[in-house]
């Protein structure tokens, strides 16, 4: 552990940072599978991976190194992306420029990635290296796995081999390419709380399977694989809009097939028909999306001709996000490896509760942190810490009159200061309970002093209950 001024020092910056935590966040968005490249062509990855950078500790930063070095006005985070192989060239790495958008985060895409045939290799991450314009190395961070595919998958897909398979609660993007042209390319995206068709920025969306015998104010969502003739919804993960019910249809050769049932599968060609509608179908007109009356197929009752607004392709995506804070510390390293945490599982209990933290990306110089105080911590490999859990007393709580959880953020912190927070949560939660000769506690007299410390005693000996959220 940290000697006692240190840590002192260090506590009163974390409760200053709890107060009003400057985060800085990476944000990275990709597909999860990538066609490959075959000689000459190059086929960029589509959707294109996409870099969003927020918090409000990117201005704190900006205003250090402006402080430091009062002829650096032009302060800027650049980048470059490119491929987890050894031997990428600089063909393969493309440079990233931030620019900040009206919700102002910063915002950078990778329009010219590719993977050739000569790389072998079935699964790869992308590489991300940020910078200051000053030459300051921010840090390297990677993107969750991706799958090389030779081509979309022609034939039907078995659940035998679920792969390429979209299951329900799934993320995916959705793109339209007039005529097979790469540059007439649009995504559905969402902005202004509408939604549109970008050429320049795409959206991840949940995709739900629900119940379709059920309104649309009940619409409950169920686990399962994606079929062809299922009823949908769509959630930007972003913001939270929906579109109405839509029932999902294969597309062959710009027919929307209505009898079709089966698994649906990455880079497929599909369309999206609004449910209880007569054939109208989800479409876009240059920017805007709007609904397409299919016209029906006089010959195949099993068809209906759409247009080229409504073909869409689906693909699966991934997020992964990164956070730390430098609010504390004049930090000269790099931030990375940032450290994710996935789970905690709990062992033990009375005097000495231990907590696995897992995840990725750990190393011997992190400590975790209840809140405000620093917990006795050790590395057991870049996928496990494990720490005492301290007593609720360090959080200077007076457990004679406990009613209500207390809850703290769990954070890693850095020997050098560097914060990095979590989604997950620590909750000591009090249990009422009988003491043998004994009334239950909400049955004490206030004043029982006693009687509240015998309780005290056996609650931190015996009925010590901890509970992680995330």
């Amino acid at each position: 552990r940290s000697n006692p001024y240190q840590t002192n020092l260090l506590r009163d910056g974390v409760r200053r940072y709890l107060q009003l935590p400057a985060d800085q966040t990476v944000l990275i968005l990709h597909a999860k599978v990538a066609q490959k490249s075959y000689g000459n062509e190059k086929r960029f990855f589509c959707p294109p991976p996409c870099v969003y950078l927020s918090g409000p500790g990117w201005k704190l930063k900006q205003e250090q190194i402006k402080a430091r070095d009062p002829g650096e006005a032009g302060f800027r985070v650049c980048g470059y992306m490119g491929l987890d192989s050894m031997g990428s060239s600089l063909m393969e790495t493309q440079k990233l420029s931030f620019e900040e958008q009206p919700d102002a985060k910063g915002f950078g895409c990778a329009k010219a990635l590719y993977i050739s045939d000569a790389d072998k290799r079935k699964h790869f991450r992308l590489v991300l290296k940020l910078f200051f314009s000053n030459g300051q190395e921010i840090g390297t961070f990677h993107s969750k796995l991706i799958k090389v595919i030779s081509k979309p998958s022609q034939k039907k897909q078995s659940l035998k081999n679920t792969d390429l398979c979209i299951s329900s609660g799934s993320k995916v993007s959705l793109f339209n390419r007039l005529r097979s042209q790469t540059v007439s390319t649009r995504y559905l995206s969402v902005e202004g709380g509408a939604f549109i068709a970008s050429a320049r920025q795409w959206a991840a969306f949940t995709l739900h399977l629900a119940d379709e015998r059920c309104t649309l104010s009940e619409f409950p969502l169920r686990e399962g694989y994606i079929r062809y003739g299922s009823v949908v919804q769509l959630v930007c993960t972003a913001t939270g809009i929906t579109l109405p019910p839509l029932i999902i249809r294969k597309v062959t050769k710009q027919y929307a097939m209505l009898d079709v049932d089966e698994p649906i599968s990455q880079l497929h060609k599909c369309a999206f028909q609004f449910q209880g509608s007569d054939r109208m179908y989800l479409c876009l007109s240059t920017e805007k999306v709007i609904q397409f009356q299919a016209s029906p197929c006089p010959k195949e009752a099993n068809r209906e001709l759409l247009n080229d607004g409504s073909c869409w392709t689906i693909i699966g995506t991934e997020t992964v996000e990164y956070t730390f804070s430098e609010s504390l510390a004049c930090v000269h390293e790099p931030v990375s490896p940032v450290p994710l945490i996935t789970a905690l599982q709990l062992t033990g209990g009375g005097d000495v509760a231990m907590l696995e933290v897992q995840g990725e990306y750990f190393h011997a110089h992190l400590k975790v942190w209840f809140g405000d105080v620093e917990a006795e911590t050790m590395y057991r490999s870049p996928k496990s810490l494990m720490c005492v859990v301290p007593d609720v007393s360090a959080f200077g709580s007076d457990w004679r009159w406990l009613r209500y959880p207390i809850t703290v953020p769990l954070l890693l912190i850095r020997d050098d200061g560097l914060i990095y927070s979590s989604s997950f949560t620590f909750t000591y939660t009090p249990e009422q309970s009988f003491i043998p000769g004994q009334q239950i506690l909400s049955e004490v007299p206030q004043d029982s002093d006693k009687l509240l410390d015998s309780i005290h005693q056996e609650f931190t000996r015996t009925n010590f209950h901890l509970f992680m959220q995330s």
